[in-house]
């Protein structure tokens, strides 16, 4: 059984989370060989994607998988607004009340080229972090949005004979973007970062991913937009992804999207975004970095002005003494002119969580996770709710949060 730690605050009830209570009584360890990089990080998809065909070489591993992942949480406002709702947050962004934030069942069948070259992925998902995915009146939402966010994935993969392997996936899929998951389960942090909830944690569309050397791999997107569950126009967008294992302890990643994201798809219009990884691995810690960088020119705007936003973030862990784990993450989001968050705000925030992971029996862990985090926001829109309405049109805020965070989740991946 293994505990986990990241960044965090010890309090009175994280001794009564039956969880961290067998960790204390030293359950046996769990291999960490799902964190700090996931198959839902890029990082980790693409690890996946070697190691697959390192075992088919070697004539080992398995085609077919099933998961089951169930995870609910607990957010307190220490500041006690009336609000129950975190502004500009798209995942875990209910206060003050025990909820379901995420529960999926999947199956992935993966390619294989000694057996059957195809492969399928196929997730129905629901709780409050789908609710996230539909875009707002604005976004220009599909009709059916709010049925298709319990989709968690559908697409058909190739593995075609060409050079290293050509592996080409159709459907919907996760996101090339992006440091880490869509599951808090998997991340250094229970709650994303503002970065990480303002880019696609999933795509519709087709990705083509080549091992071009054994250090760099390469993949090129075609997809329907920004937001998977959006439709402001017909036209496709492109993304551009390269992972480069610099050293066996230094990998770089760069991600580019570029595509019309508004009604009016004169390419002038296009939005243009960049996403840099870098990150350093050793056996018991992490350290990571991103930095985000977009801009699009707004065709509905007086003067049709083009508009700028970027973000960042740290994240660090250190596998202390099992079984725990702590981690860091400094990070801020500017949006000077509202066009991603809805408002015109500087975000600076900083979380540390504490995590205890235990291994039970038939490949399931349960995990929890006992997180602090300091929120700011400022600027001409920025603030976060504290309460009702105090006139109409009107919605009181503030520009500080604090929150303490338990999160408890269990998952079963064969």
């Amino acid at each position: 059984m293994t505990c986990y730690l990241r960044p965090g605050i010890l309090i009175g009830k994280l001794t009564r989370c039956s969880a961290l209570l067998a960790c204390l009584m030293g359950a046996p360890a769990l291999a960490q060989d799902d964190g700090p990089n996931p198959i839902d990080t890029i990082i980790g998809k693409v690890g996946k994607f070697r190691e697959d065909f390192r075992k088919i070489r070697e004539g080992g591993g398995e085609d077919w998988h099933f998961s089951a992942y169930v995870d609910g949480g607990y957010l307190r406002n220490i500041d006690h607004p009336d609000a129950d709702r975190w502004r500009s947050k798209s995942t875990s962004f209910k206060l003050d009340g025990i909820e379901l934030n995420m529960a999926e069942l999947s199956v992935r069948k993966d390619v294989n080229p000694t057996a059957s070259r195809w492969g399928a992925e196929f997730g129905i998902q629901t709780g409050v972090d789908t609710e996230g995915l539909v875009p707002n009146a604005q976004g220009h939402p599909m009709g059916s949005a709010d049925t298709l966010r319990h989709i968690s994935r559908a697409n058909i993969a190739y593995l075609a004979p060409i050079g290293n392997g050509l592996k080409i996936t159709a459907g919907l899929m996760n996101s090339y973007i992006g440091y880490s998951s869509f599951h808090a389960i998997d991340n250094v942090n229970y709650t994303r970062g503002y970065l990480l909830d303002n880019v696609p944690y999933f795509l519709f569309g087709t990705e083509v991913v080549y091992p071009a050397t054994d250090t760099l791999t390469l993949a090129f997107y075609v997809v329907n937009g920004y937001n998977y569950l959006a439709k402001p126009n017909s036209l496709p967008s492109y993304g551009l992804h390269t992972l480069w294992q610099a050293t066996s302890h230094l990998t770089l990643v760069q991600n580019f999207y570029y595509g019309p994201d508004q009604e009016n798809t004169n390419r002038q219009f296009w939005r243009f975004f960049s996403d840099s990884i870098l990150e350093w691995k050793e056996d018991r810690w992490s350290l990571a970095a991103s930095y985000d960088f977009g801009t699009e020119k707004q065709a509905g705007a007086p003067g049709q002005p083009r508009q700028a936003w970027m973000s960042g973030a740290v994240w660090w862990h250190w596998d202390i003494v099992k079984p725990w784990r702590v981690g860091v993450r400094p990070e801020f989001y500017w949006d000077p002119s509202g066009v991603i968050t809805g408002a015109e705000q500087l975000i600076w925030a900083i979380t540390s969580t504490l995590e205890c992971r235990i291994a039970v029996i038939m490949k399931q862990h349960i995990t929890a996770k006992l997180e602090y985090r300091f929120d700011r926001s400022t600027g001409s829109g920025g603030g976060f709710f504290t309460g009702p309405s105090t006139a109409p049109g009107t919605v009181a805020l503030t520009p500080n949060q604090q929150l303490v965070i338990l999160g408890l989740m269990w998952a079963f991946k064969s």
